[in-house]
């Protein structure tokens, strides 16, 4: 359902050599990359130096090495295998920054790079903010209430981090959810929130996260009231025309039962006699 869609967004933030936020925002289905930044200053060679990236969050893990002119990635943690790199040109201008690919929302957290020589030492610590914008919400009809409304529900997957729905009516008036669901997963949230409506309105769906925003319309006609109005009508006139059919066997049964009982016993008499 939701293959149909492809947006590609690469972000790339340069920081200076003290601690900063990089703020990575990817889309589903093709995701984006990442360039932590880091360089030396003055911009000297880093080839012959040790350069090592490490996840400060989760045990100081091993993200990715360089060291005796070669990447060295044998201990890297497992997710990000196949995902890191150091531009080795760049290396020789004293630019360590990390290129991180396929970005993910569990790629958020507090990175540090540390640069060594035999005589000399630099580090820095980059904090990865990870903003995933999710698969376009999808609005499905959900059946009637027993008054006729028509249940409206509204999801969409992906996001990170929790974003906010809301429904909208051909005005832009903001309508209430009646209930609402949000689950977590390591691809971000998922959300799904319903309505019920008791006219023909055109609705929108719309899920943000902050300046990121995707929508979904379904026009309601006046058919789909009709149609659920159609067989609780033939219902009713069904149980009317049984009830007044009970009626008048019971009335008619009621004038008749005289002649009924001995209809009846001429029935078992000529049926013994036989």
């Amino acid at each position: 359902m939701f293959n149909s869609w492809r947006t590609s967004v690469i972000v790339i933030v340069v920081l200076s050599v003290i601690a900063g936020i990089l703020i990575a925002v990817f889309a589903h289905k093709n995701r984006g990359k990442i360039l932590v930044f880091f360089s030396v200053k003055p911009s000297i060679s880093v080839v012959d130096m040790r350069v090592e990236w490490h996840r400060l969050d989760q045990k100081y893990l091993l993200v990715h090495l360089f060291d005796d002119h070669e990447d060295r990635n044998t201990e890297q943690i497992q997710s990000y295998r196949g995902r890191t790199k150091l531009n080795h040109q760049e290396l020789q201008r004293g630019n360590a920054s990390l290129k991180l690919s396929s970005v993910r929302v569990s790629d958020e957290g507090l990175y540090k790079c540390f640069i060594q020589s035999k005589s000399w030492n630099d580090d820095t610590t980059v904090n990865v903010k990870v903003e995933a914008v999710g698969r376009p919400p999808v609005i499905t009809v959900d059946g009637f209430d027993h008054s006729g409304g028509l249940h409206l529900q509204c999801e969409s997957e992906g996001w990170y981090p929790e974003p906010d729905l809301e429904w909208l009516d051909s005005a832009g008036v903001s309508l209430s959810s009646e209930t609402t669901e949000k689950h977590r997963n390591t691809e971000g949230f998922n959300v799904k929130h319903t309505i019920t409506l008791h006219h023909s309105d055109k609705i929108h769906c719309r899920v943000k996260l902050r300046h990121h925003m995707l929508e979904a319309l379904i026009i309601t006609t006046s058919n789909m009231f009709i149609s659920w109005r159609t067989p609780i009508i033939l219902i009713s006139v069904f149980i009317v025309l049984s009830m007044i059919a009970g009626i008048l066997i019971a009335v008619f049964v009621h004038k008749n039962k005289g002649n009924i009982l001995l209809l009846y016993a001429f029935y078992v008499c000529g049926h013994w006699s036989s």
